[in-house]
């Protein structure tokens, strides 16, 4: 087979020409063209008109490129050249069968089209990723409060999910951000969940209903945000769930593979009063007692909080953090700024409130989702309260004979008890 070339002018002037540089898609045999989102319209055409079947277009990375290119090459040569022929009714009288034509990628030439057009689209798409991610010239309004951010797109998408737990995913990982966003708001200015993608009668109802149902995040079963996400064009024709699910068995396979360069991300983890990040828990407790007066390692030896507690405590400081209010006086501020400098003034945030106050079961729940600060907690294993032994014995219970369990268990005597 000769090299493949992409066409650069069509075979036929004229008509074609004219479509060229369009957003039109010419039929491989004849002058009709069709809107480019007119994909199915045209393929029907060719089936119903010129009987030819395109297998498997939805591994075609370039819809467009790849009509143009068969258009030139079956002026050049015979369909039969490139085509399997399928014939119907083949038993029927000759006049009753028709004849179709298959075009797959079982042909070498289209196979390697394919392949080139996959290549192209995953490079367009991995340079347009680069340019935003480089961009300083982005500009847009949080979705949820009246803020507006300037430089990089990374700035609104971190506020969104840090500010108001809404997240659509890290900024490296997706493309055409601004249009992703353009579409969100659409939906919510059309009073659309983003989750459930109900209709609500005023926005006050559907913030409520996002926040109360936990909506505040994207339907990740609607294809219409698959072409946002880089993972989506690594290997044309696979979706994200495929591309999560297949199979990684064959990788264990070759157990002396050479693990040396492996370089884990790190997980930052976010102060508990300002935006500052850090890769390991460590650095984080001393930023928070350098600059804020918040010594938490203290706190948690003073108090012996264990592990369900000091989430509950995390839970309750970002509450309040979020909500402009000091968790120890209550007063409420205009500003996360003017919070934290009262705070810091009176010292208030030195010292906790009454464990009443935040040592509560709703607390147990994350202020922010994909708090990584929660992640990294961990239990006060060396702190030994009043009211604990090292030594406990546990004894567990003998099931052996479980209907007998049942009969003498407590919860039945008491359960008599009651009915009698």
């Amino acid at each position: 087979l000769e090299p493949l070339t992409l066409p650069e002018s069509p075979a036929s002037p004229g008509r074609v020409a004219a479509v060229e540089d369009s957003l039109h898609v010419p039929c491989i045999f004849c002058n009709e063209c069709y809107l480019l989102p007119e994909q199915s319209q045209l393929l029907k055409h060719m089936i119903i008109e010129h009987k030819l079947v395109i297998a498997d277009m939805k591994l075609v990375a370039d819809f467009r490129r790849y009509i143009l290119y068969w258009k030139k090459r079956f002026a050049e040569q015979p369909i039969t050249d490139f085509c399997s022929v399928i014939r119907t009714n083949s038993e029927a009288p000759l006049e009753e069968q028709d004849n179709y034509f298959l075009l797959c990628d079982v042909l070498p030439e289209d196979r390697l089209l394919r392949e080139q057009l996959q290549q192209k689209r995953l490079r367009e798409i991995l340079e347009q990723q680069q340019r935003e991610r480089d961009d300083t010239s982005f500009h847009s309004m949080c979705m949820f409060c009246d803020q507006e951010f300037t430089g990089n797109r990374s700035v609104l998408l971190n506020h969104m999910a840090r500010e108001h737990a809404f997240n659509i995913g890290l900024p490296d990982n997706i493309v055409n951000c601004s249009e992703f966003l353009a579409v969100l708001q659409e939906k919510l200015d059309n009073l659309q969940c983003l989750y459930c993608e109900k209709i609500f009668r005023d926005k006050n109802t559907l913030k409520d209903h996002m926040r109360k149902k936990q909506h505040r995040r994207i339907n990740a079963k609607n294809k219409e945000y698959d072409r946002f996400y880089i993972i989506n064009y690594l290997e044309f024709g696979k979706s994200w769930e495929e591309v999560q699910s297949e199979d990684d068995r064959e990788l264990i396979d070759n157990l002396e593979e050479d693990w040396s360069d492996w370089e884990e991300h790190p997980v930052c983890a976010v102060c508990l009063f300002c935006e500052q990040q850090a890769d390991t828990t460590g650095k984080l407790y001393l930023h928070m007692q350098k600059s804020h007066g918040f010594d938490f390692l203290k706190i948690k030896s003073e108090h012996g909080l264990n592990f369900y507690q000091q989430v509950k405590l995390v839970n309750f400081i970002r509450r309040e953090i979020h909500h402009c209010r000091c968790y120890n006086c209550q007063e409420k501020f205009q500003s996360k700024g003017d919070l934290i400098s009262h705070m810091e003034e009176t010292k208030h945030i030195t010292f906790l409130p009454a464990r009443s106050t935040w040592d509560q079961p709703q607390y147990y729940f994350p202020t922010y989702e994909n708090d990584t600060l929660l992640c990294t907690l961990s239990d006060s294993e060396d702190v030994v309260t009043e009211d604990q032994s090292e030594d406990v014995p546990v004894v567990s219970e003998d099931i052996s004979n479980l209907k007998a369990l049942k009969q003498s268990s407590v919860l039945n005597q008491l359960l008599c008890e009651e009915n009698s």
